[in-house]
C-alpha cells in the first residue's frame, strides 16, 4: 500500500483537543488549512511529551542563534486558540511516532506524526524524508510564533483532565479513589 501523506505547510489551524469527559478523554491532533482538516489520535502523555519538547526546541533555537531567530520567548498575545476541534473529529490514523526539527534555512519548526506500525519491516523514517514505503504521516511546519501557540493550547489541554491526588499521583475521580498509599482508604 503507498505512503499517505498529510502536508500542512503554516496552516491556518495546528492544535492539541480531546474529545469527551475527563477520564474518558480521547486527544487528537488536528490540522487546518481552508476546508482540509485532518484529525490523528494519540494519547495524553504524547501530547504533555509534545508541547515539552516544542519549547524547549524554540528555547534552544533562541539560545543558539543569540535570539536572531524569529521565535518569541512566549506565545504571542491574541494567539489563544481556546476553539474545540473542528467537527466531525474523524481520526485519520493513531500515532505511533513524532519527530520534532527546527528547519534552519525555512526557520520553521516541523513536528512529524507518523501512524502506528504492525509490520517489522516498516521503519520510521528521518524527519523530512519521503519514502514510499513508510508509515502514514502528518507533517507540519509551523513558524516559532505558532509553534509556541501550539504547546501553549497542548499543554493547558492536558492539564485540564482529572487533578492527581497528592499522595500516589494517580488521576482523582469526582468520586475520590482507593489511593495505595493510604493502604486502600478513600480519599
Amino acid at each position: 500500500m503507498a505512503r499517505q501523506v498529510f502536508l500542512f505547510d503554516q496552516p491556518e489551524r495546528f492544535v492539541a483537543g480531546t474529545v469527551g469527559q475527563p477520564g474518558e478523554r480521547q486527544f487528537f491532533l488536528q490540522a487546518r488549512d481552508g476546508a482540509r482538516v485532518v484529525s490523528v489520535a494519540l494519547e495524553k502523555q504524547q501530547v504533555q511529551a509534545l508541547a515539552e519538547r516544542v519549547d524547549a526546541l524554540l528555547d534552544e533555537v533562541v539560545r543558539r542563534t543569540g535570539g536572531e531567530a524569529p521565535v518569541p520567548a512566549t506565545a504571542p498575545l491574541g494567539s489563544e486558540d481556546l476553539d474545540p476541534l473542528e467537527p466531525p473529529v474523524t481520526e485519520e490514523f493513531r500515532v505511533g511516532a513524532m519527530a520534532l526539527g527546527w528547519n534552519g534555512d525555512t526557520e520553521l519548526v516541523i513536528i512529524e506524526a507518523h501512524a502506528v506500525v504492525e509490520d517489522d519491516d516498516v521503519e520510521v523514517p528521518d524527519l523530512e524524508e519521503d519514502p514510499d514505503d513508510g508509515p502514514t504521516l502528518l507533517r507540519v511546519r509551523l513558524t516559532g510564533a505558532q509553534a509556541r501557540a501550539f504547546a501553549k493550547r497542548a499543554a493547558s489541554v492536558v492539564s485540564a483532565g482529572r487533578p492527581p491526588c497528592p499522595f500516589c499521583n494517580q488521576p482523582l475521580e469526582p468520586t475520590g479513589h482507593i489511593c495505595p498509599r493510604a493502604n486502600g482508604y478513600r480519599r
